[in-house]
C-alpha cells in the first residue's frame, strides 16, 4: 500500500500532524512517534510533524520526514493541579501560549490529517481554538486516537463531562481510532457517545513496535526491568531490587532501565543498592533504543503502560506486569484482561501482595509462562497496518471530491 498516489492540497505530498499533550511520562509521544514512522514509511513522500509537551522529546531520534515541535512543558503537582515546568508563567498563561503555538503550527503546516492523542480538547482545552479553526476550513481530516484502556467507565465519564470532551468528539472528529481490540476491552464503555459517533470508531489492533535492525544485546541471559518513563516506577524498582537482595540465587541477572523521570534522589539510593549486588543487576537511566534490550531479553518485568505492553507483545516476551493503581486504574485493567487471556502474568497488590517473596516467585516462574504468541493471534498487532490503510482511504476520498 502506498500513500504516494494521494496528492493533496494543490498537488503536494501528504502532511500529517500529531498532537501529543504529554504532561507526564513518555506514552503519548512514543505512540505518536510509532504512528508517524509507519505512515511516512508507507509513503516516503509524506511528512509528519508531532506537537509534544514532552521534556525529553529531543532525546529521541525521529525517522526521516518526521519532526517535532516542543510545546512549553507543564507538570502535575501532588494536589492534582498543574504548573509550568520551567518558564515563569502561571498555568493559564502557559496554556494560552501553548494554544497559540498549536494554532500557528497548524496554519503554517496546513495538514491533510490531524491525529489527536487521547485528549479530545487537549490539555485544559488548549486544542479547542484549533479545532474551531479547522472546522471552518476545508480539507483537514480530524482523528481522535485512543489507547486500549483509558480508565474505569464511571471515572472516565465524569472526566470527559468535566472537560466537555463528549461534545468535542461529537462535533469535530471525523473518525475515532482505538489502538486495541474490542474483544479485549472497550475504552469507550460508559461514555454517552451518540450512535453516529460510535459508527465512526475503528478498532485498529495494537501498535506493533519496530522489529527492524537492533543493536547487539547485553551479555546473555538477562531479564529486562522497565518502569517506562519512571516517574511512577519507584515501588516496582524497589520490589525487584529487594527480590535480588533477599535471594542471592535468583537468576538470571537483571538489566534495569530507570526511565528519564525517576527522580535523582531516589535513583541515587537505587544506584547504591545496584552496586552492592555485584553485577547481578545492572542499570542505565534512559535508553532511547530500548527495542534492543527487549529483543535480547529472556523475560520482562514492567509496569502496565500501553507502549510497554505493545513491546511485550511485539517482541513476544514472557512478562510480569506490576500495574500502578493510582491516579487511575488503566494499567490494572489492561494487565488483568491480558492475564485472563494468558498473555502475561500480573503481580496484583491485593491478590498476591507486593513483597520480595512474591517478586522472587514471579521471576522464577517466568520460563514456565507461555509466550504471548501462544495465547492469542489474529489481528492483535495489526494497528500500524490498519491506520496507514485508513490514511490512504481518507486521502483518496478527498482526492475524489477535489477532482469529481
Amino acid at each position: 500500500m502506498s500513500l504516494g498516489k494521494n496528492k493533496m492540497k494543490s498537488g503536494r505530498a501528504p502532511r500529517i500532524l500529531f498532537y501529543s499533550h504529554d504532561t507526564f511520562g513518555l506514552g503519548h509521544l512514543r505512540r505518536s512517534r510509532a504512528l508517524a514512522a509507519a505512515m511516512t514509511q508507507a509513503d516516503p513522500s509524506a511528512s509528519a510533524l508531532i506537537l509534544t509537551g514532552s521534556p525529553v522529546a529531543g532525546r529521541f531520534t525521529f525517522p526521516r520526514r518526521v519532526d517535532h515541535v516542543r510545546l512549553p512543558g507543564v507538570t502535575k503537582r501532588a494536589d492534582g493541579s498543574y504548573a509550568a515546568r520551567t518558564i515563569g508563567m502561571g498555568i493559564d498563561e502557559v496554556t494560552e501560549l501553548r494554544s497559540g503555538l498549536i494554532q500557528t503550527a497548524v496554519q503554517q503546516f496546513d495538514p491533510d490529517v490531524l491525529i489527536v492523542d487521547k485528549e479530545p480538547t487537549g490539555f485544559r482545552g488548549e486544542l479547542l481554538p484549533t479545532l474551531e479553526y479547522l472546522s471552518n476550513t476545508c480539507g483537514t481530516k480530524l482523528i481522535l486516537g485512543l489507547r486500549d484502556v483509558l480508565d474505569e467507565p464511571e471515572v472516565l465519564a465524569a472526566e470527559w463531562a468535566r472537560k466537555e470532551a463528549i461534545a468535542a468528539t461529537e462535533r469535530f472528529y471525523h473518525e475515532i481510532w482505538v489502538y486495541g481490540l474490542r474483544s479485549i476491552y472497550d475504552p469507550t464503555k460508559g461514555l454517552p457517545l451518540s450512535p453516529a459517533a460510535q459508527s465512526r470508531i475503528h478498532w485498529t489492533g495494537y501498535l506493533r513496535r519496530d522489529l527492524g535492525p537492533v543493536g547487539a544485546p547485553p551479555e546473555q541471559p538477562y531479564i529486562l526491568i522497565t518502569p517506562g518513563g519512571g516517574g511512577d516506577g519507584k515501588a516496582m524498582v524497589n520490589l525487584v531490587l529487594s527480590a535480588y537482595e533477599k535471594d542471592p540465587d535468583l537468576t538470571p541477572r537483571a538489566v534495569l532501565v530507570y526511565g528519564p523521570f525517576l527522580s535523582g534522589e531516589v535513583r541515587e539510593e537505587f544506584e547504591t543498592r545496584v552496586a552492592a549486588l555485584n553485577g547481578r543487576v545492572t542499570a542505565v537511566g534512559f535508553e532511547s533504543q530500548i527495542e534492543t534490550l527487549f529483543a535480547g531479553a529472556a523475560g520482562v518485568v514492567c509496569m502496565g503502560g500501553y507502549n510497554t505492553f505493545c513491546e511485550v507483545l511485539s517482541f513476544d516476551k514472557r512478562a510480569v506486569i506490576v500495574p500502578r493503581t493510582t491516579p487511575r486504574l488503566e494499567q490494572w485493567i489492561r494487565a488483568s484482561h491480558a492475564e485472563n487471556l494468558g498473555l502475561v502474568q500480573m503481580l496484583d497488590e491485593n491478590r498476591d501482595g507486593l513483597t520480595p517473596d512474591s517478586m522472587i516467585k514471579a521471576i522464577r516462574n517466568l520460563p514456565n509462562q507461555p509466550l504471548p504468541s501462544q495465547a492469542i493471534s489474529g489481528r492483535l498487532l495489526d494497528g500500524l497496518d490498519y491506520v496507514t490503510d485508513r490514511i490512504d482511504v481518507l486521502l483518496n476520498r478527498e482526492q475524489e471530491r477535489a477532482t469529481g
